[in-house]
């Protein structure tokens, strides 16, 4: 990152801070106004919603129709406002191009990794990639841990170095000397993780849930050495027992962020680590239910509707991720303007869906299998739907677990959800296993027709 990029980042950013003092009203006025000029733009720009919305062009956001995940790689050139680009294209660009390169000299790309199905590939034009890295910063900004023309600041960020990853992308756009930036990869042997991180001695720690557990445990064995002055955690849920056993290890509470590729960051904790507060400046978030109707604050939704304001390559109106949220009608002693959201509970995908005696399918949330496992003695879980069972993967010393209470505990707990409890196979592991993509998911679902 040049002189140039930096203080064009630090502009947006700034421009993001300022809003964090701005009232209510003035937020909404600025997202009303945002939200015409992306609708405005798209309808100029894009074919698709100039027929999606065709009708409803001066509708309320409420009544438009949504964009699912599917919707979207099917009609994807026609929903792109640059027609010199085709999904052919960035799918033969996310194969090849390098981690710092843009694609056409223009545009950085990223991709989600199509474990759930279809992978989803986005792009943003170098104005929308820096409020992508703004979005960022404001976290970081956020735990008084940050960067300036005048200060640097060390990070390191331990999740997935796969090019195509947007966090990837990012972090080859911010290493500089301003920020120095390791990467590592959440999937290599412990001990070379640990080597790295204790000759770099980051400033701030950036890991997913899962690997900052694993990094507190080795923190508080003696072996990890590092003294960070913030830790972050994104992209899986973050438990009590984890922020618990991040304080211990360093003596500071974790800031926790929600982002998701097709948004950037989309809420992130102050300093006051109540709730995430959303950034409704640059994304109008929807909590709803299975037909798209808003759920009440305090109640989970069973998916998330976005609309990325900043969003012009390839508009995102009413596009639906399935991540479970709740909301909270609580005000933060911070004073900052944005609604909060309370919990994040996982994605529509983490649901298992077991069958009652009728055969009808029971839905069983990831949060009644937190409730169990968190509080077991151990360095991690998950769970696995197959075709005639369940197993249950926990990384310990099966010793400090009495196997045949928990699986009557869960048996009875699943029963009482009115689900016929399948046959449950506990087994111990050095740790639990990773996706490419270096995360350790609670649940591996799967997938079922209902």
């Amino acid at each position: 990152m040049n002189l140039t990029t930096v203080i064009r980042l630090l502009y947006h950013r700034r421009k993001l801070m300022q809003r964090d003092y701005w009232d209510r009203r003035r937020l909404l006025t600025h997202q009303a106004k945002s939200l015409n000029d992306l609708r405005s733009f798209a309808y100029q720009h894009s074919a698709f919603y100039g027929r999606f919305h065709a009708g409803l062009y001066d509708a309320p956001l409420s009544e438009l129709p949504v964009v699912t995940k599917a919707m979207l790689m099917e009609k994807y050139d026609d929903i792109l406002t640059d027609s010199r680009i085709t999904l052919s294209d960035l799918t033969g660009y996310i194969e090849t191009g390098g981690i710092e390169e843009r694609f056409r000299d223009r545009y950085r790309v990223a991709s989600t990794s199509g474990s759930m199905g279809r992978r989803g590939i986005f792009l943003w034009n170098n104005d929308e990639w820096m409020t992508v890295l703004a979005s960022f910063a404001r976290a970081n900004t956020w735990s008084g841990v940050t960067a300036s023309l005048t200060r640097r600041m060390k990070l390191a960020i331990v999740s997935s170095t796969t090019p195509y990853h947007q966090s990837a992308r990012a972090g080859a756009t911010l290493r500089s000397w301003w920020v120095p930036t390791l990467r590592i990869d959440a999937n290599q042997p412990m001990e070379d993780t640990v080597k790295e991180l204790n000759s770099f001695q980051p400033e701030s720690l950036v890991a997913y849930a899962s690997m900052a557990r694993v990094l507190a445990d080795e923190q508080i064995a003696g072996r990890l050495k590092i003294r960070p002055r913030a830790v972050f955690s994104a992209s899986e849920v973050l438990t009590v027992q984890v922020r618990q056993l991040i304080h211990r290890a360093w003596g500071i509470w974790p800031f926790n962020e929600y982002a998701a590729t097709e948004t950037a960051s989309i809420a992130a904790e102050c300093e006051q680590h109540q709730n995430l507060h959303l950034f409704e400046d640059l994304v109008i978030p929807e909590v709803v239910d299975e037909n798209n109707n808003p759920v009440s604050p305090d109640e989970y939704g069973a998916k998330l509707l976005v609309t990325v304001l900043f969003s012009r390559t390839l508009p995102l109106i009413r596009y639906e991720i399935s991540d479970r949220v709740k909301l909270s009608e609580a005000i933060c002693p911070c004073s900052r303007p944005f609604a909060l959201i309370s919990d994040i509970e996982g994605r529509m995908e983490d649901v298992l869906y077991i069958p009652d005696n009728s055969g009808k399918l029971i839905r069983i949330h990831p949060i009644f299998f937190h409730k169990i496992l968190d509080p077991l003695p151990s360095n991690g879980w998950q769970v696995i739907q197959e075709t005639d069972r369940l197993r249950l993967l926990i990384a310990g010393d099966q010793k400090t677990v009495n196997q045949n209470d928990l699986i009557r505990i869960l048996s009875k707990g699943l029963e009482n959800s009115g689900a016929i409890a399948p046959p449950i196979q506990i087994e111990f592991v050095s740790a639990i296993p990773r996706t490419k993509m270096g995360k350790a998911p609670f649940i591996v679902a799967r997938r079922a027709k209902i």
